[in-house]
């Protein structure tokens, strides 16, 4: 079992930034990646960012440039930094991380992101 929990969401204007952050404990070996989903209202989940083990990074073509995934192993902490935010990424923000197989996957309870124009 892996515990994840998010902090950093708010309320910002088009064009500010956040960090979000998540810190995991428990059976952490289990993890081979972690990555950032994202889910409006009325919305598909949808992937944002991921990150494996080794640090090889993957982002959504929508942002591209503007988020960037990192990984503190010594803070067992993952962050999103996110700049230039712009209204359509009003969402709410879940970290996840994957293990080898589904039942190994685990999620956070999610963290609200409000831009506002």
């Amino acid at each position: 079992q892996v515990h994840l929990v998010e902090s950093g969401g708010g309320a910002v204007q088009a064009g500010g930034s956040l960090r979000l952050s998540c810190t995991y404990e428990g059976n952490i070996f289990l993890i081979k990646a972690m990555a950032w989903y994202r889910q409006a209202p009325g919305e598909q989940h949808d992937l944002v960012a991921g990150i494996l083990n080794s640090g090889k990074t993957n982002y959504a073509d929508s942002v591209k440039g503007r988020f960037t995934i990192s990984r503190d192993n010594a803070k067992n902490t993952l962050y999103l930094q996110m700049n230039n935010l712009e209204p359509e990424d009003t969402a709410v923000y879940y970290c996840a991380a994957h293990g080898a197989r589904p039942e190994y996957d685990y999620w956070g309870q999610g963290t609200q992101v409000t831009v506002s124009s």
